[in-house]
């Protein structure tokens, strides 16, 4: 685990559920940029080292680093990252999904004012990370006309969910007005057809149907699968996101 961590408790109304917050405090007596995790319980200790090494070489600004998690891992009975990183519920499904609107009112409303009373970090300038089923969510925060957010780690999503309707979402955002905002979207070419194949689709869409207001660049990582490509993705991804401004 990272440096100096802490695990905090937080129950939302918005989704009925206790969420674990974990802080690099550390980090966070630097912070001047807040960076949201998701699927904490799993991720947050590889972005941490990513955000401290960037640090330490100068190629990253002071951070603060946020893991959004469950208490238990990807198998755990308690993760409701199908629930809440998935923005609809495919008919005939037997879990509970569909609940992304409901995970963005909890960040926004419920999690970003509980940061507020305990760090300080610039409001205007905060980052959203996920890998996989988390980065479909980030994708669908992206894809809103209001987010939160001003800067989008998408790496490896699960666009194929229910027939890849995100990608409706992401053809609404582009007829739309949009705040300033920068995206990374990337995958491993070793991951499966599915993935590799539909953020091409993504590609494809988004250069000829672009979102207003939105910078983005794509990235491939050679030799990289679904289960080894996130160190990287981070790497890479926040050194670009944060190359300007």
């Amino acid at each position: 685990m990272a440096d100096s961590p802490t695990s905090l408790l937080l129950r939302s109304k918005e989704t009925q559920t206790e969420y674990h917050v974990f802080v690099d405090t550390a980090l966070a007596k630097e912070a001047g940029r807040l960076l949201l995790i998701l699927d904490g319980d799993d991720q947050f200790e590889p972005a941490c080292e990513v955000v401290r090494a960037g640090r330490d070489c100068g190629e990253l600004p002071p951070l603060l680093p946020v893991g959004v998690g469950y208490g238990g891992g990807y198998r755990s009975a308690v993760n409701r990252r199908a629930r809440d990183y998935t923005p609809t519920r495919p008919a005939g499904e037997p879990m509970e999904t569909g609940g992304a609107a409901a995970f963005l009112r909890f960040l926004e409303r419920e999690l970003i004012p509980f940061l507020t009373e305990r760090y300080r970090f610039a409001h205007d300038d905060i980052a959203l990370g996920g890998h996989s089923l988390g980065s479909l969510f980030v994708l669908y925060a992206l894809a809103q006309r209001v987010s939160p957010f001003r800067r989008y780690l998408v790496s490896s999503p699960s666009i194929w969910w229910d027939d890849r309707a995100v990608l409706k979402d992401v053809a609404v955002a582009a007829a739309e007005p949009a705040t300033p905002r920068r995206a990374f979207f990337s995958v491993g070419t070793e991951d499966t057809p599915s993935m590799t194949g539909d953020l091409e689709l993504l590609e494809k869409q988004l250069r000829e149907r672009p979102v207003p207001g939105v910078h983005h660049t794509f990235q491939r990582f050679p030799g990289k699968d679904h289960y080894n490509a996130l160190p990287i993705a981070y790497a890479t991804g926040l050194r670009w996101l944060y190359s300007e401004g």
